[in-house]
């Protein structure tokens, strides 16, 4: 019996490891952190793209700077959808869909500018208004489809999730 004891534990810590349960404090501060940095650089992005598309560039040099823009915009929704699976579980009632429901939409995200950096790297230069013209539709169909993934931490479900957005420093 002495020699099963060792191995209950370590089926039990093993078990527990698997499960990675995050109290709701700390998987919101967990999840605000991975954000930061994303919304940041988003914000930063946006600008840029608004700048690129009323700026004197030619089209090649904007559909440079876009594609970089996009692809900086996706690298970025992935580096905030791995930070948030990082995060874990949090502890509440459906916390795995809660848990789900985050990384999904930061694919979504990532997946739209990835879509859109693909759009205008297939965009033809010439002629110059057609191609600003299908860069506008690009852009239409990423908003909709950013809009479409958005993270609204006010929909959520649990109180104690909720509460936790809404307290810790890391979110605010």
């Amino acid at each position: 019996m002495r020699a099963a004891r060792p191995l209950i534990v370590l089926l039990i810590l093993a078990l527990s490891a698997c499960s990675h349960t995050t109290g709701p404090r700390t998987w919101a501060a967990s999840v605000c952190t991975a954000l930061a940095p994303w919304r940041a650089e988003i914000s930063t992005l946006t600008d840029r793209a608004q700048e690129q598309m009323t700026a004197k560039t030619t089209p090649s040099q904007a559909k440079e700077n876009l594609m970089r823009l996009f692809g900086g915009a996706e690298t970025a929704s992935e580096q905030a959808r791995a930070g948030v699976e990082r995060a874990g579980v949090p502890d509440v009632d459906e916390g795995e869909q809660v848990a789900q429901s985050f990384t999904a939409a930061l694919s979504g995200m990532r997946d739209a500018y990835g879509r859109a950096r693909t759009g205008i790297e297939g965009l033809s230069t010439s002629p110059q208004k057609a191609f600003y013209e299908k860069v506008g539709g690009v852009v239409e169909k990423l908003n909709a489809e950013y809009e479409q993934s958005s993270l609204d931490t006010g929909k959520l479900s649990s109180v104690e999730l909720k509460q936790a957005f809404d307290e810790v420093p890391e979110c605010r």
